[in-house]
């Protein structure tokens, strides 16, 4: 049995040593300190570093190479996986598509050469959850209409993406249909009369849910980005309420600010 290690705070990690030493590992890669096809330091580096034995480390790469950060075999130098961190820009996203272009995300996530695509799961109308909900100012048992994708890169889930529409701009438009619609439901609400004026994002980390793990196929319970967006047209007038998830050992999300 592994004695827990106490931070500068006296609480102790009470996580087994494989899972400290993945974790500091990680933290290398996801800071770049080992960069995309760097060789990781060989197992006698880091029995020597993290004063483990052989078996311990080996179970620490395992989990780095089950979530896809690394690659590697037996008896071989295990390597830091290609572009497998992407920086996502949320103001990237606000403007609509131009007429006749594809959904914006479906732009940026093809910039680094990759294919993406999205595949819509479900269109229903339903009561949204208590923070989407307070979101769009709905009261009672006012429901929305719901929007269920997955997008996709390079073939695999990447983002599970639940969009909320209020009925009173969903109604007899194609956000109710459940078919994709042509440059995403910005577009449309665009189209609609309802520009984008502000979007404004609440992001936390969470331990998966059930559905969110199966979905995104995750390695481990590691936690998830979940990002409530909400955007207003004029008069501050809420349109949508997306919760997006996505693995947090694989994003970044990066925001820019300029002074008021």
């Amino acid at each position: 049995m592994t004695v827990p290690t106490s931070s500068p705070t006296g609480s102790p990690d009470r996580r087994s040593l494989h899972e400290r030493i993945a974790a500091d590992l990680r933290d290398e890669i996801m800071s770049g300190d080992l960069a995309p096809g760097a060789s990781l330091p060989s197992t006698a580096q880091l029995k020597e570093r993290f004063n483990a034995s052989n078996a311990t480390i080996q179970k620490a790469l395992q989990i780095l190479k089950d979530e896809r950060l690394v690659v590697g075999r037996a008896g071989a130098a295990v390597t830091v996986r290609e572009h497998r961190q992407r920086t996502v820009r949320p103001a990237a996203y606000m403007a609509p598509a131009a007429p006749g272009k594809p959904y914006r995300w479906l732009t940026e996530a093809r910039k680094p050469g990759s294919r993406a695509h999205s595949t819509l799961l479900d269109v229903a109308e339903l009561r949204p959850p208590a923070d989407v909900a307070a979101a769009l100012g709905l009261t009672g048992s006012e429901t929305a209409v719901l929007r269920h994708q997955i997008l996709s890169i390079d073939d695999e889930p990447v983002e599970l993406v639940k969009s909320y529409y209020p009925l009173s701009i969903a109604r007899g438009t194609p956000i109710t249909a459940k078919r994709n619609i042509k440059g995403g439901t910005p577009a449309l609400l665009n189209q609609l009369g309802f520009p984008p004026r502000l979007s404004v994002d609440r992001v936390s980390a969470r331990v998966p849910t059930q559905e969110q793990y199966q979905a995104l196929n995750l390695p481990s319970d590691l936690p998830v980005l979940r990002t409530l967006r909400v955007v207003y047209s004029d008069n501050e007038r809420p349109v949508e309420a997306a919760v997006m998830v996505k693995a947090g050992h694989l994003y970044e999300l990066q925001y820019e600010f300029t002074p008021d």
